[in-house]
C-alpha cells in the first residue's frame, strides 16, 4: 500500500498542469461537500442541544416523593414572549436548575442576559415592575438561544403561583403544571420534537444531493484517469494494483478537500448564528458537532469519494483495451426509469395517510424522500442517454448534432453536470406548496383573561384598580363552551372573559400587562396576537428553513455544474482538439457544449419538479407568494447557473485547443 501511495503522489504532482487543474476541481467539490455536509450535522446537532435546554423548564407529571413544585408561564413584552419558571422547594434535596448554581429561594428572580438587559433598558412599568429584584444571571444550560426571554422565579410552596393551575395549552410549550417533582425533565418538549422532526427532514433535503454530489466529484477527470490506468494494466499492472493506486490518489485528494471544507465551516459558523429560528439566533458551540460526529464527518467524506473511485473503475479492470481503444460502453437499461416510477406509485399509494401517522409518517416521508433522490439520480443517465438519440435525430446543425452525440456517448458525464440542479428542482417543488400565511390574531391593543363567570364582577373591579391612572377600559364578556363539541346535550361551562383595552401602542399595553401582573393567579393577560405568536413563529420557521435548504441546494447544483463543466472539458480536451484539427469552429463546439447541459436539464429539471411537487401534495398549504418565488428562484437560478458555469469554462475550451496538435497523455 506504501508503493501505491507513493505513485499515486508522484502521478498527482507530475500529471502536469492540467492534470493538476482536475485534481484542483476534485479539491473543490469536495471541499463544498464537507462544509454543506458539516452545516446540515452541525444543524441537527444545535436543534439537539436546544431540545435539552428546553426540556427542563417543561413540568413533567406529579411524583410520589417530590422535593421541589414547577410551574410553567408564558408573559409578553413588546410582543414577545418571556418564558417565566415559579419553583418551589419542599425539602433541602431540590434539584437545581440547568444554568443556575443553586435552588432559587423565595422572592428570587433569576433572569437570563438578553432579559435582563431588557429591563433595564425599558421604563419599570412595562417590565421590571412585574418581577422581583434580579439575584442572578442563567447561564447558557437553562437557554435556548442567545436572546431568550427567560425569568426563574423563586416562590414559596403555599404561594398561588404554584398551586394554581395554567391554561390548558401545554402542546404549545406556553404553559404547564404546577407539578411536584424530584428531578426536571430531560425529554424534549413538543414544539422541540417538532422542530427536531423538521431539522431531519430539511438534512434529508440537503444531505442526499451533497452525498451525490460528493460521489459525483470521486469521477472528475473520469476519462484521464481511466486511459492513465489502463494504460498501467496494459503494461502489466494487476487488478489489486489499479485498486490501490485509484484509492490512494481519491484518499488524497478527498482528505484535503475534507479539511478544507472544515475551514470554510470554522469561517462560515459566525454568519451562521445569525439565522434566526424559533425567536432567536444560535450559541456558535451548538452549531460545532461534538468530536465523534466531526471526526466521523472527516473521516467519512474520503472514504465515499474512494469508495466511488473504485466503483467507476470496473471497465479498467474488466476491459483495460476498451477503454485505451475509447470504446462506448454498453447502454443503460429501461430499469432505471421503472425504478423511479416504482417509488412515485408507492408514495402515491402511501403519501395521503403520512399526516396521521405523526413522527412515525414523519420517519416514512425521509425514507420516501431519500429513495426519490437516488430514484432521480439513478434513472438520470438513461433518460439523458434517450435525450441525446431524440437530440441527434433531430438535429439540422452541426452544433445540435454535436451536442446530441455526446449525450449517447457518456450520459453519466452529462448528468452530472445537471444533476445537482435537477436534484434542487426536486426540493423547490416538494416546498413551494408548503405555504401558510401568519394568523390574523385579534386587537392588538385588548388583553383578556377567562375566569368563571360568577367571579369575572370581581376581577374586572380588581383590574379596575390596578389600572388607575392609566387610560384602559375594562369589560366583562359571557361565553359559553360545551365541554364535549361532538355531544349536542352535554355540559356547558360558562366563562367570564374579562377584557382590557388599551389605546396607545405596545408602551401602554405593556404597562397594562405590568399592572396586571398576578391579577388571577396561574393566569397571564394576553392579546389575540399572543396567543398566536408560537403558531406564527413555527410557519415563519418553516419558510425560513424552506429558504435555507433551497439556498443550500442551489450552492450544491452551481458548484456542481461550475466544476463538473470544467472537468467535462478537461476529460474531453483530446476530443476538441481533434475536432479542431478536422476544421470545427470553436463557437460550434462551445455551442454544443451548452446545448448538451441546456437540453438535459430541461427535461430533468421540469421532470424533477413536477416530482417534487406531487410529493408535497399531502402535506400543501396553499401555493402562496413564498412558493411562487421558490420555483421562479429554481428557473432563474438553475438555468442561470448552467450558463454561468458555461462561461466560466469557455476559457478553459479555447485553452484545450489553442494547440489541436494531437500528444500523448
Amino acid at each position: 500500500m506504501r508503493t501505491a501511495v507513493e505513485l499515486s503522489w508522484r502521478l498527482l504532482r507530475g500529471g502536469g498542469r492540467r492534470s493538476m487543474v482536475g485534481s484542483l476541481l476534485t479539491l473543490a467539490a469536495v471541499a463544498v461537500s464537507t462544509g454543506l455536509l458539516l452545516f446540515a450535522v452541525g444543524a441537527n446537532h444545535a436543534f439537539l442541544q436546544r431540545a435539552h435546554a428546553d426540556a427542563w423548564r417543561h413540568p413533567g407529571d406529579s411524583v410520589a416523593n417530590p422535593t421541589a413544585i414547577e410551574a410553567l408561564s408564558t408573559d409578553y413584552v413588546q410582543g414577545e414572549p418571556v418564558t417565566i419558571i415559579d419553583l418551589a422547594a419542599l425539602n433541602g434535596d431540590a434539584p437545581v436548575p440547568p444554568g443556575m448554581s443553586r435552588f432559587p429561594e423565595p422572592g428570587e428572580v433569576w433572569t437570563s442576559p438578553a432579559l435582563a438587559h431588557l429591563m433595564k433598558d425599558l421604563p419599570a412599568d412595562q417590565l421590571a415592575k412585574r418581577f422581583p429584584s434580579p439575584s442572578g444571571t442563567l447561564g447558557r444550560d437553562a437557554l435556548v438561544h442567545p436572546g431568550e426571554l427567560v425569568a426563574v422565579i423563586g416562590r414559596t410552596a403555599g404561594d398561588p403561583a404554584t398551586t394554581a393551575r395554567r391554561d390548558v395549552v401545554e402542546h404549545l410549550g406556553a404553559t404547564g403544571g404546577p407539578s411536584r417533582i424530584d428531578r426536571f425533565e430531560t425529554d424534549a418538549s413538543w414544539s422541540a420534537d417538532v422542530y427536531l422532526l423538521l431539522a431531519g427532514l430539511a438534512s434529508v433535503l440537503m444531505v442526499v444531493p451533497l452525498l451525490v454530489f460528493g460521489g459525483a466529484a470521486a469521477r472528475l477527470t473520469v476519462a484521464r484517469r481511466d486511459s492513465r490506468l489502463a494504460a498501467l494494466r496494459l503494461v502489466g499492472a494487476t487488478p489489486g494494483q489499479v485498486v490501490a493506486i485509484t484509492t490512494a490518489e481519491a484518499v488524497l485528494t478527498a482528505a484535503a478537500g475534507a479539511l478544507a471544507g472544515l475551514v470554510l465551516y470554522a469561517a462560515s459558523v459566525p454568519l451562521l448564528t445569525h439565522i434566526t429560528i424559533a425567536g432567536g439566533g444560535w450559541f456558535a458551540g451548538d452549531l460545532w458537532p461534538g468530536p465523534p460526529l466531526l471526526a466521523g464527518v472527516l473521516a467519512a467524506v474520503p472514504l465515499l469519494v474512494g469508495a466511488s473511485a473504485v466503483i467507476g473503475l470496473r471497465r479498467v479492470v474488466v476491459s483495460p483495451l476498451g477503454v485505451a481503444r475509447r470504446e462506448t460502453p454498453p447502454g443503460m437499461r429501461a430499469v432505471r426509469i421503472l425504478a423511479l416510477a416504482a417509488v412515485v406509485i408507492a408514495f402515491g399509494v402511501a403519501g395521503g395517510g403520512l399526516i396521521d401517522m405523526g413522527r412515525a409518517g414523519m420517519i416514512v416521508l425521509m425514507v420516501f424522500l431519500v429513495l426519490a433522490f437516488l430514484a432521480i439520480n439513478f434513472a438520470g443517465p438513461w433518460v439523458v442517454a434517450l435525450i441525446g438519440r431524440l437530440t441527434a435525430a433531430t438535429a439540422r446543425r452541426p452544433a445540435r448534432l454535436l451536442a446530441g452525440r455526446r449525450l449517447v456517448d457518456d450520459p453519466r458525464s452529462a448528468w452530472r453536470t445537471v444533476a445537482g440542479v435537477a436534484l434542487t428542482g426536486f426540493v423547490a417543488g416538494f416546498l413551494a406548496l408548503l405555504n401558510a400565511g401568519p394568523s390574523s390574531g385579534g386587537p392588538p391593543d385588548e388583553l383578556r383573561v377567562a375566569v368563571p363567570y360568577e367571579r369575572s364582577a370581581a376581577v374586572a373591579g380588581q383590574a379596575e384598580k390596578r389600572l388607575a391612572g392609566i387610560d384602559a377600559n375594562v369589560s366583562v364578556k359571557r361565553t359559553e363552551t360545551r365541554d364535549d363539541p361532538l355531544d349536542a346535550d352535554g355540559p356547558v361551562t360558562t366563562t367570564g372573559v374579562v377584557t382590557v383595552t388599551a389605546p396607545g401602542g405596545t408602551a401602554a399595553v405593556d404597562r397594562a400587562r405590568t399592572a396586571l401582573t398576578g391579577l388571577v393567579p396561574g393566569k397571564v393577560v394576553t392579546t389575540g396576537a399572543d396567543e398566536d405568536v408560537t403558531g406564527d413563529r413555527l410557519l415563519a420557521d418553516l419558510r425560513t428553513g424552506a429558504l435555507t435548504v433551497l439556498v443550500v441546494s442551489f450552492l450544491i447544483a452551481i458548484t456542481s455544474a461550475g466544476i463538473t463543466s470544467a472537468s467535462a472539458v478537461l476529460d474531453r480536451r483530446q476530443a476538441y482538439a481533434m475536432l479542431r484539427l478536422a476544421g470545427t469552429p470553436l463557437s460550434v463546439l462551445d455551442r454544443a457544449r451548452r446545448q448538451e447541459t441546456l437540453i438535459p436539464l430541461v427535461v430533468m429539471g421540469g421532470g424533477s419538479l413536477l416530482t417534487g411537487l406531487f410529493f408535497g401534495l399531502p402535506f400543501a398549504q396553499g401555493f402562496g407568494f413564498s412558493g411562487l418565488i421558490g420555483l421562479a428562484a429554481f428557473v432563474v437560478l438553475g438555468f442561470g447557473g448552467i450558463l454561468g458555469a458555461g462561461a466560466l469554462s469557455r476559457p478553459l475550451l479555447r485553452s484545450v485547443t489553442a494547440d489541436p496538435a494531437p500528444r500523448p497523455d
